[in-house]
């Protein structure tokens, strides 16, 4: 006779596939274009809808230790992706109730509103289940001439028609068909995105965050980030704020300027961590004008969103938040200070408690007092991939070309699960071999 937790598991394999593809549809035209999907729902391993209900107590303390080790044993399963996740990055204290949360929930949503009503008087189209890919203004703040911006009615453009001199207005206006560029492009793979309604979605929350983020506002990539959020939260102001917490920890990002690149502290820390583990893979690369890493910008930048398909995306982000949680950077008050950056991993005194509540990577930056904010799991995948390719690089890249090539192979085959079991094994290396020196 079958014991129920294998009869579950059998179940669960022939379900997996199909449970995925009704979450996340893939257009019909499109199925031979994206890449493969490797994550299955695994029953005892993946934290199911019943595993996260009972890890509430009756008032709706969450016992956020028992979550984290489903989670880093094999991910979230689709239907509660979205909940999961704002825990995750922070949105709600494990330590908070029901009805706290609610109250937070609901002064958050105000405040998103509020918010999203200050940009509609400027641009109308905000809001209107609508989105526009050309531009409105010139670069001086005057109204485009042109009556036939895409997706804006004649009285929408109109409204936008007034000289303004506020530089910041002006900046923002300016940004607005280019977030809808890229909105236009995001995950068209996907049949979500085939209601304008839901891009028009995307590109509201996109609007109102760069209108808020006076410092780095709108850059290509935020979007990617942005996405899956949409796709996994109903409501649109959840969505906004848990891609604003993702954001507290990326913003850094995505600053860039005409002599550097938001991700080159990373590429840096990364460039340190290979040249500690495998010295003779970094002279390899330093050898072939590589030494700054820059063909590593993209997987940094946008957290591996163009090497795994969308499901895979997914399942790596949340082992990755899962790893890196550490529950006193979160706390229950809410700041409205989009541009504060909470994302530091410095090491704090803790007791065993909390240490028991920080994920598998960040426990070990806390015992070891590792507080280089740059030093994040992210850097360490890139690590990770690049030593599987370790002899493929040493044997065959002959330039810069090569590598950019050779990783370029990993789109579609990599494990995500795998590879952050790596990244941790290399983490536990460099930190060793730091600590030496």
């Amino acid at each position: 006779m079958i014991g129920c937790e294998k009869m579950a598991s059998l179940f669960m394999r022939k379900a997996s596939t199909a449970e995925l593809e009704i979450f996340y549809p893939i257009r019909t035209e499109c199925q031979e274009d994206v890449p493969k999907t490797r994550f299955k729902l695994r029953a005892g391993k993946t934290l199911s809808p019943r595993r996260w209900n009972a890890a509430f107590s009756e008032d709706g303390h969450l016992d956020i230790a028992k979550v984290l080790r489903r989670i880093q044993r094999g991910g979230v399963h689709p239907s509660i992706k979205g909940a999961v996740w704002e825990f995750l990055l922070g949105c709600y204290d494990p330590n908070s109730t029901f009805e706290e949360r609610n109250i937070l929930r609901q002064r958050r949503r105000e405040q998103y509103g509020s918010w999203k009503a200050e940009c509609q008087k400027m641009v109308p189209v905000i809001g209107s289940g609508k989105y526009i890919t050309a531009a409105i203004i010139t670069d001086d703040g005057r109204p485009m001439e042109d009556s036939t911006i895409d997706k804006m009615s004649d009285c929408e453009v109109m409204s936008t028609s007034s000289i303004n001199s506020d530089k910041k207005v002006i900046q923002w206006k300016l940004l607005l068909h280019q977030i809808g560029l890229d909105v236009a492009r995001t995950d068209r793979a996907l049949a979500f995105y085939e209601n304008e309604a839901h891009q028009a979605k995307l590109w509201d929350i996109l609007s109102v965050y760069a209108w808020l983020d006076n410092d780095i506002g709108y850059v290509q990539g935020m979007n990617d980030i942005c996405s899956p959020m949409v796709i996994l939260l109903d409501d649109e102001a959840d969505a906004f704020w848990c891609f604003e917490r993702a954001m507290r920890r990326l913003r850094e990002n995505f600053r860039c300027s005409s002599s550097s690149i938001g991700v080159q502290a990373q590429l840096c820390t990364l460039s340190q961590i290979i040249k500690a583990v495998d010295p003779k893979l970094h002279q390899h690369l330093e050898d072939l004008d590589g030494g700054e890493y820059l063909f590593a910008f993209r997987m940094l930048m946008v957290l591996f969103r163009r090497e795994f398909s969308f499901v895979d995306a997914l399942y790596l982000w949340e082992l990755m938040w899962a790893m890196e949680y550490n529950p006193n950077i979160f706390t229950l008050h809410e700041s409205a200070a989009i541009s504060e950056s909470d994302n530091s991993s410095a090491a704090t005194e803790v007791d065993d408690k909390v240490l028991k509540q920080c994920g598998k990577f960040e426990r070990k930056n806390v015992e070891t007092k590792s507080s280089d904010p740059h030093s994040v799991l992210a850097v360490f995948l890139v690590a990770s991939v690049l030593e599987t390719k370790n002899k493929k690089l040493l044997k065959e890249a002959k330039g810069l070309d090569d590598v950019v090539q050779i990783l370029g192979d990993i789109t579609g085959n990599l494990d995500a699960k795998k590879a952050c079991n790596e990244a941790l094994k290399i983490h536990k290396k460099y930190l060793k071999k730091t600590q030496k020196t």
